[in-house]
């Protein structure tokens, strides 16, 4: 964490950087990171659920500035399986040149680990399909239970159909008389839908991740072209 990036490194951190939106205007990026607040963001912006913003307050108070970075390692980072030391913390306070990036590569780098491990969620899915197909866990039902399974699977598919035009609700709390094996089965399915919706929306952020990156190689690949046409320009006046 504490080692120099090069400039390749840099360029590729400050890109992106830049493609996550944050609250505040990018200007220095040593000032810019020192509360700790926008390193809250950019969790926040790949990982939702996991940070609360209210809890990270922009401020000039170096007391506060440590106590966001430190209720970061505790609440945040520590889920990422990454930490911030507190003697390193001490410097990105006082806003010491160089010593955010490292930071912020490391952090990358444990964001990128878990978006990659994001699809081994355990959705369990053949368990929840409702075609012939032999399903783990098969039980013999009777005639109550199967009619119960029916009825879940079609509020299911209502749900289903309200995902598609937002976040899913939870369906069991609209009929509190609901029997509670119906309940039971219906929260199951809520919860893989659920899950389901989350995974889709990482990995629609590493789409878009991917498409800012095939961008800027398209713009470096532009720049390099424009420079080779200027040295022949040049090489052939001679």
């Amino acid at each position: 964490m504490d080692r120099e990036l090069n400039e390749d490194e840099l360029q590729h951190l400050y890109a992106w950087i830049d493609k996550i939106s944050l609250s505040r205007p990018k200007r220095h990026i040593t000032r810019d990171f020192s509360d700790g607040v926008m390193a809250a963001e950019v969790v926040k912006y790949f990982f939702p659920k996991l940070v609360d913003l209210h809890n990270y307050t922009a401020t000039n108070s170096t007391q506060q500035k440590l106590s966001n970075w430190n209720l970061l390692n505790r609440k945040v980072f520590s889920k990422l399986n990454f930490h911030v030391p507190e003697d390193t913390v001490k410097r990105i306070v006082l806003s010491t040149a160089g010593v955010i990036e490292p930071v912020l590569s490391a952090l990358r780098e444990k964001i990128d680990k878990k978006l990659e491990h994001a699809t081994d969620v355990c959705t369990d899915l053949e368990y929840y399909d409702t075609g012939d197909q032999e399903k783990p866990h098969t039980e013999i039902r009777q005639p109550e239970e199967i009619r119960v399974a029916q009825m879940a699977g079609e509020t299911i598919k209502d749900e289903k159909s309200r995902i598609k035009k937002g976040k899913p609700q939870h369906t069991a709390q609209f009929y509190p008389d609901m029997d509670p094996t119906l309940r039971l089965l219906l929260h199951e399915k809520e919860q893989a839908v659920m899950a389901l919706q989350e995974t889709v929306e990482i990995l629609q952020m590493k789409v878009n991740r991917l498409e800012h990156l095939v961008h800027l190689k398209d713009m470096r690949i532009e720049d390099l072209m424009r420079h080779l046409e200027t040295y022949k320009a040049k090489g052939n006046k001679r």
